[in-house]
């Protein structure tokens, strides 16, 4: 009786915790008494057919030689790669829009090999694996705070928290009027305006001040006598336009 061959087994990396399924492949696998990882035995294993045993990994670290014994001997080795869990220690930017888009750094250790980016229990957009500590990801829609987490051969990782941010609103501009010349106090009243990073009278940009998430102050820059749009932005998007009306001086 010929000794068992092994010559593959799939997947052949996955988590230190063990405890998940692998199926090897070969021949002469009638009558096995033992699969064993490194020295470490299977949890359990079944022979299905002569040429295919299903086992259950064992917990362990780094990279172990995988063999099948039987009657007529040992077999052959087969690499099997304990894959450690992966870690995430930070998301930058760790807010974006409720509508997604966002792309997104994902910091960590382990990260080779990640299959899914999570936010909230929905798949990423899209994502791409850097390096082994870094991942880019964009986020897809959502709303409020959720755990973003990474899974690969190693398991899950821990979450680390994005927020999605409604866009902002305008509801008020005080005064809605002033002169074409710059320098003139606006008090913008709305929502979500904590984050704000832009404010704009049309295409022209305002310095201005966020003093809480329903108020902000702009000074208006200089522009012709009219009407202006005045919107602001925000790490939630882009808010409505209200109107600002620009007066000519009197003639002299």
């Amino acid at each position: 009786m010929a000794p068992p061959v092994l010559t593959s087994v799939v997947p052949n990396t996955g988590p230190a915790a063990g405890t998940n399924p692998v199926t090897l492949n070969g021949s002469q696998f009638t009558g096995a008494t033992a699969v064993l990882f490194g020295s470490a035995a299977a949890l359990s294993y079944t022979v299905n057919t002569p040429s295919t045993i299903t086992a259950t990994v064992p917990p362990g670290t780094g990279t172990v030689n995988v063999t099948v014994r039987t009657p007529a001997g040992l077999s052959n080795t087969v690499a099997y790669t304990y894959a450690p869990t992966p870690t995430l220690s930070a998301i930058a930017p760790n807010q974006g829009p409720t509508s997604g888009g966002t792309s997104v750094v994902l910091t960590g250790t382990g990260l080779t090999g990640t299959t899914a980016v999570t936010f909230g229990g929905t798949p990423a957009t899209s994502f791409t694996v850097n390096s082994a500590t870094q991942i880019t990801a964009v986020t897809p829609p959502g709303t409020g705070s959720v755990a973003c987490t990474v899974t690969g051969p190693g398991g899950t990782s821990n979450s680390v928290i994005y927020t999605y941010l409604a866009a902002p609103a305008l509801t008020a501009l005080s005064p809605a009027q002033g002169p074409t010349d710059a320098g003139a106090a606006v008090t913008l009243t709305g929502t979500g305006l904590t984050t704000t990073f832009a404010v704009h009278f049309g295409a022209a940009p305002a310095a201005f001040t966020v003093v809480s998430d329903t108020t902000a102050i702009a000074i208006a820059p200089a522009g012709p006598a009219g009407s202006v749009p005045v919107s602001v932005t925000t790490s939630g998007g882009t808010s409505n336009s209200l109107a600002y009306q620009r007066v000519a001086p009197p003639a002299i």
